[in-house]
């Protein structure tokens, strides 16, 4: 079973101060698991964890991270600004995107960032808008079905991502002539993966692609990016990925093809999001309401503005009743928000304790792409983040959406000018 990082003690304390719903991340938890990945990969002395800003975009989160020597994978102008804010820059961004306006392309080249070219065409393009810097990436798609052992787990050829072999090897060849000196290796293949074979298979198709990028351009590879899709078992009877099993096995690989075509000093970069930080956050909510017709129905005071993901994907999250951790789960629930839209809802015909108004609910695993995804479909405001600390004491470290802020873009014109917010 999942077991919650915060009890119905600490819960009843923090909202007195802070009402729920909020979305809450455990700084142990976090920190542990940046030095186990870390730790896994300590065979190779370059190695980065970058860590993918969009998952979950908190100052507070990022400088925790930073302090753990992870790095920011930014794919967009606010999260370039939110970690130049925080002292990341140069060498320690990543700036991974697509059909990329002009002036993120510049922005990014302002703060020194690792650029990472998602076409041919970019090529020309930052040249154009830009200029070619002395080291730069290529992001790699080599279509078809990705699969391993146990199955198909993606679909590269439809996905929008990346050069072929073909356009990284041209790619290569033009770059140098641009300027460009030293050269990184990057790809995406599939998304959260729950199996420790991923990665290993990844790489090494990337090892042996750089070997043969090298010999036919002479391009000198630095890094290679395996970019993220390490996932996490959402559901409480699926096994957990085994961090350090997975970075021997991209050793192995490693000592494979790249040790004996003479570049064994090639870093190794990761951009994980979800297995950095899904685990370490709860979305806490209070059970408000309760509705019998043709299905048991529980209403929350958070909704997929909170969190997108079931709405969005079907996705599973699992569900804990706090304080009723070992009752039976012998009630049928749909658990929903209040959004008109019937997709709003976290869980459906999900086997619980029974339920009453007033209980915590907490939502597991919506530490990253959890709050990130939310927005303002009828006019609805997002929570507030809180960070569970190390001493076990609570910080704000973003604040609730009031009125306020939802209606702060019409600013330009008096329309609203006589709005009341309290």
């Amino acid at each position: 079973m999942k077991k919650p990082f915060v009890t119905q003690e600490q819960l009843k304390e923090i909202t007195k101060k802070y009402p729920t719903p909020f979305h809450i991340y455990d700084e142990k938890g976090i920190r542990e698991n940046a030095r186990k990945l870390k730790e896994a990969f300590a065979w190779n002395k370059g190695f980065k964890e970058y860590f993918a800003v969009k998952a979950t975009p908190n100052p507070y989160i990022l400088k925790v991270l930073k302090e753990e020597g992870c790095g920011a994978d930014c794919s967009s102008m606010t999260e370039l600004m939110l970690s130049e804010a925080l002292g990341i820059t140069g060498d320690d961004i990543m700036f991974s995107s697509n059909a990329t306006p002009p002036e993120e392309f510049v922005k990014a080249k302002e703060v020194n960032a690792i650029i990472n070219l998602d076409d041919f065409t970019h090529i020309d393009f930052l040249k154009r808008v830009a200029g070619i810097p002395e080291t730069i990436c290529c992001r790699y798609n080599p279509g078809g079905i990705f699969q391993i052992s146990n199955g198909i787990m993606d679909n590269p050829g439809d996905a929008k991502y990346g050069f072929t072999k073909e356009q990284m090897i041209e790619g290569y060849k033009k770059l140098m002539t641009l300027g460009a000196k030293h050269f990184g290796i990057h790809s995406f293949l599939a998304s959260n993966t729950v199996t420790n074979e991923y990665y290993p298979i990844l790489a090494k198709i990337l090892f042996e692609l750089a070997v043969e990028l090298h010999e036919k351009t002479g391009a000198h590879v630095k890094f290679i990016n395996l970019s993220g899709g390490v996932g996490i078992p959402y559901k409480p009877d699926q096994p957990a990925n085994d961090i350090m099993e997975i970075g021997e096995g991209v050793r192995k690989a490693f000592e494979e093809v790249l040790v004996p075509a003479g570049m064994g000093d090639v870093e190794i970069y990761t951009e994980l999001g979800r297995f950095m930080l899904a685990p370490y956050g709860h979305l806490v909510a209070t059970a408000v309401h309760e509705k019998h017709i043709y299905k048991e129905y529980i209403g929350l005071d958070a909704c997929a503005v909170n969190l997108m993901r079931p709405a969005m994907y079907g996705s599973y999250h699992h569900i804990t009743v706090m304080g009723k951790e070992n009752a039976p789960c012998d009630h049928k629930y749909d658990v929903t928000g209040s959004l008109c839209e019937n997709n709003d809802k976290f869980a459906i015909d999900r086997m619980l304790p029974k339920i009453d108004i007033g209980d915590f609910i907490v939502i597991h695993d919506t530490g990253a792409h959890g709050y990130s995804m939310g927005y303002n479909y009828n006019g609805k405001l997002r929570s507030a983040e809180l960070l569970l600390k190390e001493d076990g004491s609570v910080q704000l470290i973003r604040r609730a959406e009031e009125p306020k802020d939802y209606f702060a873009t019409f600013d330009f014109d008096d329309i609203l000018k006589n709005m009341k917010y309290e």
